[in-house]
């Protein structure tokens, strides 16, 4: 019986002993999955390039989990959503003017060539820096050099979509995708500001002269016309006004009084009347 129970107490033992070291050994596993992660998250926005002991691999892993070999597969996470770069470009116009502009570049990566810019270029400071700047800085001057100082302010727009085609084609082919591009400031020397500020005030006094030239013209056109206007109605008043009818409005208006008006000698005038007016 006593070496029943010792038996029975050696063999709880080793069970006791077995499943310790089963917990142990799960735990220093989970340790160790996740001290080496054999998977990778991918974020919204993201992609995946694989690489393997250090190489590029042609997968690209999209959005989601995904399972790798620890330390001989790696995974770099590079953002393809819609990123604002700004850059300052300095150039010269054709009529040798220094211009500085500020500009905005919207651009993201191509999703399905990441890898290949990753490898080539680099990550998305690296795009930037080698990248984006000297192409930006590039387009701006051979744009820019094509006008005068004052035809980039006037035809502003213009300016803006060739940038925008050529900034296009020229990152287009690492990959590079522009969405839009922005023209935030176009700087001029503070001569050339006050050279144009006063063009443009002696261009707002001539058309202020020209438009008070245009008013007496029109207002000496207008005198003249309303001076003609009053001769021929004196004209044709001259025809219709014969003797017969200025004696008639004269009786007409008579009130049948004489006027009192005394000669030198104080005798009293005679007027003439035809007495077959009177008939009339």
């Amino acid at each position: 019986m006593r070496s029943n129970n010792q038996f029975n107490q050696f063999n709880q033992f080793n069970k006791f002993n077995q499943l310790g070291l089963y917990l142990t050994g799960g735990i220093f596993l989970l340790v160790i999955l996740a001290f080496l992660r054999p998977f990778t998250i991918i974020n919204a926005g993201e992609r995946g390039v694989v690489m393997r002991f250090g190489k590029v691999q042609d997968t690209v892993f999209d959005e989601g989990i995904h399972l790798i070999m620890p330390i001989v597969t790696t995974v770099k996470r590079i953002t393809v959503r819609i990123q604002r770069d700004d850059v300052q470009a300095e150039a010269f116009s054709r009529d040798l003017q220094y211009i500085q502009t500020d500009i905005a570049v919207n651009w993201h990566i191509e999703p399905t060539t990441v890898n290949k810019i990753f490898q080539e270029v680099g990550d998305q400071t690296e795009i930037v820096r080698r990248i984006i700047t000297p192409a930006v800085s590039e387009v701006v001057k051979a744009a820019t050099a094509k006008k005068t100082a004052e035809e980039i302010i006037a035809k502003r727009t213009e300016l803006k979509q060739e940038i925008d085609t050529q900034l296009r084609e020229r990152l287009g082919s690492y990959g590079v995708v522009v969405d839009d591009v922005s023209l935030v400031n176009i700087d001029f020397t503070d001569e050339f500001a006050k050279a144009i500020e006063a063009k443009q005030i002696a261009e707002q006094e001539a058309k202020r002269a020209r438009f008070e030239a245009l008013k007496a013209k029109e207002q000496a056109q207008a005198d003249i016309n309303r001076a003609q206007g009053q001769a021929e109605a004196q004209r044709l008043q001259r025809q219709t006004l014969t003797p017969e009818l200025l004696q008639k409005q004269a009786i007409e208006k008579w009130d049948g009084k004489f006027p009192q008006v005394l000669t030198g000698d104080g005798a009293l005038p005679f007027i003439t009347i035809d007495p077959k007016t009177f008939n009339k």
